[in-house]
């Protein structure tokens, strides 16, 4: 998610957190979600914040909760 992050940042540096969210849904397969919510669901979120330990960190977790609750 950081790469995909940073690539959005370079060609969109003001992106929208929901164009970020959008762009990490829109380049990601549905077994990378799979095992990114399985992580989150089996630590806390401080894992992790600990395993991202980024300025990304906030996005990251915003897409994996988008991934587990989606909006219907």
């Amino acid at each position: 998610m950081q790469k995909l992050l940073k690539q959005l940042e370079k060609s969109n540096p003001t992106a929208t957190e929901d164009e970020k969210i959008a762009y990490v849904n829109d380049e990601t397969t549905p077994s990378f979600k799979r095992r990114v919510v399985g992580a989150l669901q089996a630590g806390s979120e401080a894992v992790i914040e600990e395993f991202l330990d980024n300025p990304y960190v906030n996005v990251g977790k915003a897409v994996v909760k988008g991934w587990i609750k989606p909006e219907l």
